[in-house]
């Protein structure tokens, strides 16, 4: 892998129907992915199909040429200490991630509400440290993932200011969405800038206000000045398209091989 590449994360198939059309489907986004031009993949860990088997999944990646850039693993986390199922699902999440050196682990909170909002965010964050301290130990790099929608307690600037200061930075790393970003009402470069030591991995998707998501380079971020800053900024790993426009209820392969093309004629110049 070169300092920065470009890879698309599943969630752009799991808009339509909440995923079912395309269950057990992974084979067939890696088969876009490749189409697209991209060179990574991510999956989310409980919509991976008979492709949790490491070997079916390699051999699928390998088929393709795409890398496996790393596992959204997507919990609750409400309480002080992570659940018996909590743990048995992240537990066999790194074990998976295990057989594929490089790929990091990235932790998403599923948003139930902000209610006791004080308590919860410290809970998330002691249960991301928990989680990525185990895969760290099992030699699997993490990275935090938060999230902007209105029941998400780790969307706002306040919210950032908490938990991100609150993970523990020697075993977990930050992904800044730059949509998730926007969308909660902060400036995406200040944002990236202010923890700037945290950044391991990055999630791209476009916002417009109308009242979210836009297709990639439809809308108002600017994904050329973003990546312009983190060139500079010498970042190394993966850029993730994670395109949540409602083109992707409908035609999710033609969203994905759109955003290879943007990224293509917009981006690869800037990082090459």
């Amino acid at each position: 892998m070169g300092k920065i590449s470009l890879g698309a994360e599943v969630y752009t198939w799991f808009m339509r129907e909440s995923g079912k059309a395309y269950d057990n489907q992974l084979g067939h986004m890696i088969e876009m992915c490749n189409k697209a031009g991209f060179t990574g993949i991510e999956p989310m860990h409980f919509w991976m199909g008979d492709l949790t088997d490491p070997v079916l999944l390699k051999e699928k990646l390998d088929e393709q040429n795409v890398q496996l850039s790393g596992i959204a693993l997507v919990h609750d986390w409400n309480n002080p200490e992570e659940t018996d199922e909590e743990k048995q699902k992240a537990d066999e999440c790194i074990a998976l991630l295990k057989q594929f050196p490089g790929a990091l682990l990235c932790t998403v909170q599923m948003p139930t509400g902000r209610h006791d909002l004080e308590q919860r965010r410290l809970n998330l964050a002691a249960n991301v440290n928990a989680v990525s301290k185990r895969a760290v130990d099992a030699g699997v790099q993490c990275s935090f993932h938060p999230n902007s929608p209105e029941t998400s307690i780790n969307r706002t600037a306040e919210d950032y200011d908490v938990i991100l200061n609150t993970l523990d930075p020697t075993v977990t790393g930050w992904t800044p969405d730059v949509g998730h970003i926007r969308n909660g009402g902060m400036d995406v470069i200040s944002k990236m800038a202010e923890f700037r030591p945290l950044i391991n991995h990055i999630h791209y998707k476009d916002w417009d206000g109308n009242p979210e998501w836009a297709l990639m380079g439809k809308g108002k971020i600017d994904f050329e000045a973003i990546t312009q800053w983190l060139v500079d900024e010498e970042y190394e790993g993966w850029i993730m398209c994670e395109d949540e426009a409602d083109d992707a209820i409908e035609d999710p392969d033609g969203v994905t091989l759109h955003d290879g093309v943007y990224c293509k004629e917009k981006l690869l110049p800037i990082i090459s």
